[in-house]
């Protein structure tokens, strides 16, 4: 996306594009100007502009391979936010983000923020099997009931399962034999 196409986004965010100009204008120069005068801008949750100093040192002339002195200079910098770098890399946070932005657009809440998205899973008992509180949706308690019981990881260990195989011999496809199988915790 370059100046052009941030301007034409922000066009119907701001109501025209002569405002989505000046803002973009404007924001551009006030970090230039800032950093330039060596403050720092940080702008919370999406990252900080600074200036950093490099110092005169000594480089090599890849051609020649002669000394090269190199004077010191400012060169901007950028460290993107937690938040911004979270977006970036978790697709999860990015469709979230997205639809915290599109619900302010709209002016309603997000789906994430309503009461309905609030409800809480169901807790587990020490055996395995799902509670409700009395203040569980319906579709939480029907969840609860039709969820079948977990073991715990220690009664696995110390019952192992049997399994029925059928003999591989021709002579007796019916008989069949029984051996101990250990599961995996």
């Amino acid at each position: 996306m370059n100046k052009a196409e941030m301007v034409d986004a922000l066009e119907t965010r701001l109501g025209g594009r002569k405002e989505a100009t000046t803002a973009v204008e404007a924001v551009i120069e006030l970090i230039q100007l800032t950093v330039a005068k060596g403050d720092k801008i940080a702008i919370s949750g999406f990252g900080t502009f600074e200036k950093q100093v490099r110092n005169a040192r000594t480089g090599r002339n890849p051609r020649t391979g002669e000394a090269v002195k190199i004077k010191k200079t400012s060169v901007p910098r950028f460290r993107p936010g937690t938040a911004f770098k979270e977006v970036v890399s978790d697709t999860k946070a990015l469709r979230a983000y997205q639809a915290e932005l599109k619900a302010k657009a709209t002016g309603t809440a997000p789906a994430a923020k309503t009461a309905a998205a609030k409800t809480t899973t169901p807790a587990r008992t020490a055996s395995g099997t799902r509670t409700t509180s009395a203040a569980g949706t319906a579709a939480t308690k029907t969840a609860a009931k039709s969820a079948p019981a977990r073991t715990t990881a220690a009664a696995k260990k110390a019952a192992p399962t049997t399994r029925t195989t059928a003999a591989a011999s021709k002579s007796a496809p019916a008989k069949t034999t029984t051996r101990r199988v250990a599961k995996k915790a």
